[in-house]
C-alpha cells in the first residue's frame, strides 16, 4: 500500500511540476503540434515516467499513476472553472490584434507575432486586406479568429485558423 501511495505522490508532483513548466516555458497548442513540439513531448514523457513510478514497473503503478494524472486534470479544470483568478493565471487571455481594419501593434509585441504573420493569418481566413477585417483576435487557445465584412453586400464572414502561440504572454 505504501508504493501505491508512493506512487500517487510522485505523480501529483510530476503533474504539478509540469503545469507550472508549461506555464513559464510557454503552451504549446495541440491544435498545431510541429515535429520539435512531438519530440518533446515523447521526451517529457518518457523523463517522467521513472520519476512518478520509481521502481514499480508493474501493470498496477503504471495505471494507478495514469488514474492520478487523469484526476489530478479533472481537478485542475474543475478549480479553473470555478476559480477565475487560477484560470487567468494558467491561461492568457484573448488579445485583440485587428479592430475595424486597424493593426493594434501594442498588441502584436505583447503576443509576439509579427506583422508577416499576422498578414499570413488574414490571407488564410480568405480576407485580401487587413483593412476590411472587423476584428480579429487571438484565442486563449493560441488560435486566431478573423472577422470581416463583405463591403458589397455587407455579410458578416467569420473563420478560425489553428495557430499556436510561442511564448506565454500572461
Amino acid at each position: 500500500m505504501e508504493d501505491l501511495l508512493n506512487i500517487v505522490l510522485r505523480s501529483l508532483c510530476v503533474y504539478l511540476f509540469m503545469v507550472a513548466g508549461i506555464r513559464i516555458f510557454g503552451k504549446n497548442q495541440l491544435s498545431q503540434l510541429n515535429a520539435g513540439d512531438v519530440v518533446l513531448l515523447l521526451l517529457i514523457s518518457n523523463a517522467v515516467q521513472n520519476a512518478m513510478v520509481g521502481e514499480n514497473t508493474s501493470l498496477e503503478g503504471g495505471l494507478i499513476a495514469a488514474l492520478v494524472l487523469f484526476a489530478a486534470n479533472f481537478l485542475l479544470k474543475k478549480i479553473m472553472f470555478k476559480n477565475p483568478k487560477v484560470k487567468s493565471f494558467l491561461e492568457s487571455d484573448p488579445v485583440i490584434l485587428i479592430r475595424n481594419g486597424k493593426v493594434l501593434e501594442d498588441n502584436l509585441r505583447k503576443v509576439e507575432i509579427s506583422m508577416d504573420e499576422l498578414e499570413e493569418s488574414v490571407r488564410e481566413h480568405g480576407v485580401e486586406k487587413i483593412e476590411e477585417v472587423k476584428l480579429s483576435i487571438m484565442e486563449v487557445d493560441g488560435n486566431i479568429s478573423v472577422i470581416s465584412e463583405n463591403e458589397t453586400d455587407k455579410q458578416i464572414h467569420y473563420s478560425r485558423i489553428k495557430r499556436r502561440i510561442k511564448k506565454k504572454y500572461h
